[in-house]
């Protein structure tokens, strides 16, 4: 007669397995809630933990724009410089890397400012006879003459401003020197900001001089960090999608800032050719608003041309010509030859990424946006092929390119290698 040894004990793995996802769908159920109904509490400590480490985000975009920078000059001083002379090499990489930076920005601000300063003091005295010119100009032209509602709209504007400039000494009289102890604490706190801001900013060179020097370092620690936490096979996946990530913010910003330093230049080149009056002022807006994709143009050309429009406004509709062109050469030619396609996605996600991310973080969204979301896009591909290789439907992926012609995901579309069973 046999006997069945029977397992007394029950295999509790399954349930303790159990016992565990419910706790943790709890847990993470009980934290969202909390964030939603403490989302002012939330929001104000990210903003307290945000300015306590404002320094240390100044020092990482600094060393983040200058790490190309670096880069070069290390690879340059390496061909003259011996191997075991390591610590030196990188040490005068990044002590040039700054100095270049510092001289970068003092040759802007030396060159930029004090023209800026002379166009906008000269823009504010010569104001009102400006406007007037432009009123007797508008006044005179044939379709708004005949058009009663916007005469009377452009006179009552114009005696609006006038009365507001004339009446400028008594409101110094009646309100700015009554109000004066509210201005000194206005400007105290103006003051103090910009302070700080200073404080900010010195203490993120220094910060940026650290990671800078220690760029490769913090990659390794990284990566040990990484490879502790998961598999081989998921550290490999992530390790992938932060160069990939890394590709796309740094030729990205990179690339947009060259390439609205050379709009900028060429506008002001244009206006000077053209004798476009404040020709500084108007170039810098152009070249500035240029950073933002898509908008950018747009946001630009309205204010410069505003500007043009009162000293001049025949001028201003010359100049709105030379912005559409310059913007088709940008698009067409300087654009693609410094970008290329570094993001890899169509205009409809361009515009929604700007939309989204300049509504959160405003002006620094609509810039960081674009590239954000094409890293966000490219994860999203990746799983959604890696799922259809899981079902096996790949073939719904051939079909759509062939519908398509999504060049961008030829190289994603190729099945994956397979892994060993150990890292799976």
């Amino acid at each position: 007669m046999e006997f069945v040894m029977m397992d007394k004990k029950p295999h509790i793995k399954p349930y303790l397995y159990g016992m565990l996802a419910g706790f943790g769908a709890i847990a993470l159920s009980i934290i969202f809630f909390f964030l939603i109904y403490r989302f002012d509490g939330f929001g104000s400590a990210i903003s307290t933990l945000t300015g306590i480490l404002m320094p240390f985000i100044y020092g990482a975009v600094i060393a983040y724009l200058l790490k190309p920078v670096c880069n070069s000059i290390e690879g340059f001083l390496r061909r003259f410089i011996p191997e075991k002379m390591n610590g030196l090499i990188n040490a005068l990489s990044v002590a040039l890397t700054i100095l270049f930076g510092l001289l970068l920005v003092y040759a802007l601000v030396m060159m930029i400012v004090p023209q800026l300063i002379t166009s906008v003091t000269t823009l504010y005295y010569t104001a009102q006879a400006n406007i007037t010119k432009f009123m007797n100009w508008a006044n005179h032209l044939e379709f708004i003459e005949k058009n009663e509602q916007i005469t009377e709209l452009l006179n009552s504007a114009y005696a609006a401003l006038n009365t507001n400039l004339d009446t400028w000494n008594t409101w110094l009289k009646n309100t700015l020197l009554p109000s004066m102890q509210n201005i000194v604490s206005g400007a105290a706190i103006g003051v103090l900001n910009v302070v700080t801001v200073a404080k900010n900013l010195i203490i993120g060179i220094i910060v940026a001089v650290y990671m800078l020097a220690s760029r490769k370092r913090f990659v390794q620690q990284g990566k040990l960090v990484l490879h502790s936490i998961v598999r081989p096979r998921w550290a490999q996946l992530i390790t992938e999608e932060v160069k990939y990530a890394d590709k796309m913010f740094g030729g990205f910003i990179n690339g947009k800032i060259m390439d609205s330093a050379i709009i900028g230049v060429l506008c002001y080149i244009g206006c000077l050719i053209f004798k476009f009056p404040s020709a500084l002022l108007v170039s810098v807006i152009i070249g500035v608003t240029n950073v933002i994709p898509f908008f950018g143009p747009f946001i630009g050309a309205i204010p410069a041309t505003l500007l043009i429009l009162i000293q001049s406004p025949i001028k201003a509709l010359w100049f709105v010509l030379f912005v559409l062109v310059l913007q088709q050469l940008d698009g067409n030619i300087i654009g693609p030859k410094i970008l290329g396609n570094t993001t890899g996605l169509s205009s409809f996600w361009v515009l929604f990424a700007i939309l989204l991310f300049g509504g959160l973080w405003g002006f620094v969204g609509m810039i960081v946006g674009v590239p954000l979301f094409a890293v966000i896009y490219d994860v999203i591909k990746k799983l959604v092929i890696h799922g259809l290789q899981r079902n096996q439907e790949l073939t719904l992926l051939n079909s759509y390119h062939d519908q398509f012609g999504d060049p961008t995901d030829d190289a994603a579309a190729q099945p994956a290698a397979p892994q060993p069973a150990e890292n799976q």
